[in-house]
């Protein structure tokens, strides 16, 4: 579930600074995932002992947690229960960077490519939407589609009808008379689409690289604890390349995650993994990527998710290779391949 629709209370934002301003050197840290087709490999690290592995070469321990609210993973990120958490790059931006907690993308680990898609009934074409309402988790990564799409027409919010839906109710949602159309993503799209009358009619892998998976780490704590770093990006490439390798890896991510093997291989057929540090080090390092946080911005602050405190989409200072977006006197959220390019000049 990568849905966004959470507000977080003052006194947690204060309990995340006393934590962070406590922060040092140490040895134990803990990272949060919760499923998703590019966050399994998480789960087969510490089921494999990969991440044990990597935490041992540099003398610290690495619990690995998973979380099986989304959202809720990403509240305890922030309020300072986990160093690292599994989040897109809209909900880094609008839940921890929104909340004063700096935040660093460690691993850049795949995009969605076709995973997140608009769905009608009535009508063949993305323009015949206009009218219609769209069933959707609103304010989530789908909300955020939906906006793009509708731009790429010449179309708005102002042209539809939002209907709130949660995810676990989509597809029966979708199977009534009254919906006749839905923005959702995968396996719930790939239960969609096979009903009848039923035309995708535009999908994330018409805006690449947008819709973005990650590792977030605490900043203050990867600062003070580089070899943290450098054991979660070491043993996130090494169950990369056993990704590409092993099947039985596959299946094992395949029924964590709820599906089979074929299910799963269907998730990532939608799914564009950065399989090598070099890979992820290059789309880090890209002119899109700002202009990808720039309209991540826009659309969060059109919809009122970078804090009452925010008078523009500028607010928040974004961090890239590439140049700063916003505010860079007040950067909460950090793009930052360091670690990625050790691991690809091979020095990890």
């Amino acid at each position: 579930m990568r849905s966004i629709k959470t507000v977080l209370i003052l006194t947690l934002i204060l309990l995340t600074s006393l934590t962070s301003a406590t922060a040092s050197a140490k040895d134990k840290f803990s990272v949060c995932w919760s499923i998703y087709v590019g966050w399994m490999p998480w789960d087969y690290g510490e089921r494999s002992g990969i991440v044990k592995k990597w935490a041992d070469k540099y003398g610290i321990e690495i619990d690995v947690v998973q979380i099986n609210d989304y959202i809720e993973s990403i509240n305890q990120y922030t309020t300072g229960q986990f160093d690292a958490c599994t989040m897109t790059n809209m909900d880094a931006l609008t839940i921890p960077s929104a909340s004063f907690v700096d935040s660093t993308a460690l691993v850049v680990g795949d995009f969605s490519n076709g995973n997140d898609g608009v769905v009608l009934k009535k009508g063949t074409t993305l323009a015949d939407i206009k009218g219609q309402q769209v069933n959707l988790v609103e304010l989530s990564v789908s909300h955020y589609l939906l906006a793009r799409a509708l731009d790429s027409v010449g179309l708005t919010e102002r042209d539809i009808i939002v209907v709130n839906t949660a995810d676990a109710d989509m597809v029966a949602a979708y199977a009534t008379d009254d919906v006749t159309s839905v923005v959702t993503w995968n396996p719930l799209l790939s239960e969609i689409l096979p009903m009848p009358n039923t035309t995708q009619v535009f999908d994330s892998s018409k805006i690449p690289g947008e819709i973005i998976d990650l590792l977030v780490v605490n900043s203050k704590t990867l600062k003070e604890n580089p070899k943290l770093g450098k054991a979660l990006v070491g043993a996130w490439y090494e169950i990369m390349d056993v990704m590409q390798q092993d099947k039985a890896a596959l299946t094992q991510m395949a029924i964590a995650s709820g599906t089979d093997l074929a299910g799963y291989e269907a998730q990532l057929a939608t799914t564009k993994m950065l399989y090598t540090p070099q890979d992820a080090v290059e789309f880090t390092q890209s002119a899109q990527l700002p202009k990808t946080m720039e309209y991540i911005a826009k659309f969060s602050f059109d919809h009122g998710l970078l804090g009452d405190g925010a008078t523009d989409s500028a607010f928040i200072g974004i961090e890239t290779p590439a140049g700063i977006v916003g505010d860079k006197n007040n950067i909460q959220l950090r793009f930052d391949p360091t670690y990625m390019q050790l691991a690809a000049d091979g020095k990890l």
